[in-house]
């Protein structure tokens, strides 16, 4: 396993991943940037339909401490998007990867498993149908962790472990659906779910370092390609070429 995540992280400066690269950090940020401005204007509104009612019915007196009011509140929105934008992040990327799994997955087959058959790519609707599930599966798990936030300590770890779960129960189905069905893909990914969820640890600690995330599809999907052709049996070509003793 941590021969495999050495492979994603090195694969991960291969110029023909850095194309790749560029594409899915630019799609993560532009979806985050959609949403913070969404949920901006929309808790903005709340609170200026807010403020105008205790204004309308207090009276003008209440004016200028609600203005101060209000830049505080502005402030608050900011950071508290700003927070939750962090924490939705392996949601994004979850979604970002059904977008490039397959040109990931070609990429790490052609230059560590040249001898293995091709695997097959997904197609579009269903690639992406399988990322929007993983993300709302991401949303609907954190939104249980998140009461758990106030406890010091115990919220980060639900939070965390969550994360493990979810990108690694994503990825690696997106790595087995492009050599099985979708069914004996799942089937495999909850008869190995224990070695699947410890993997995805390496992908929660991953996705936890600021600005490093932004490559979370790539080295998600190339380590669990390499996860997968474990459970395979498919040896990589450095393991082929090596002597014999």
């Amino acid at each position: 396993m941590l021969d495999a995540a050495i492979k994603a992280l090195s694969q991960l400066l291969s110029p023909e991943f850095r194309t790749v690269l560029l594409k899915s950090a630019g799609l993560a940020i532009a979806l985050l940037a959609a949403l913070f401005i969404v949920l901006y204007r929309l808790l903005g509104w709340l609170r200026d339909v807010g403020i105008s009612w205790t204004e309308s019915t207090i009276g003008p007196i209440s004016h200028e401490p609600l203005v101060i009011l209000a830049w505080l509140l502005a402030i608050a929105l900011g950071l508290g998007l700003f927070t939750g934008a962090v924490f939705l992040m392996p949601a994004v990327t979850s979604l970002v990867a059904s977008f490039f799994c397959d040109e990931i997955a070609d990429l790490v087959e052609r230059l560590y498993y040249p001898a293995d058959p091709a695997g097959t790519a997904l197609p579009l609707a269903r690639a992406t149908t399988e990322g929007a599930k993983a993300a709302l599966l991401a949303l609907a798990v954190y939104l249980c962790a998140v009461p758990f936030l106030f406890l010091a300590g115990f919220g980060a770890i639900i939070f965390f472990i969550a994360t493990a779960y979810v990108l690694g129960r994503t990825y690696f189905e997106l790595a087995a659906m492009r050599f099985h069905p979708v069914i004996e893909a799942k089937a495999l990914r909850r008869h190995n779910s224990v070695l699947v969820f410890i993997a995805g640890l390496f992908i929660a600690v991953f996705v936890s370092i600021p600005i490093v995330n932004l490559a979370t599809p790539l080295f998600g999907m190339a380590f669990m390609v390499h996860m997968h052709k474990s459970l395979m049996g498919s040896r990589p070509r450095d393991e082929l070429l090596r002597p014999m003793h």
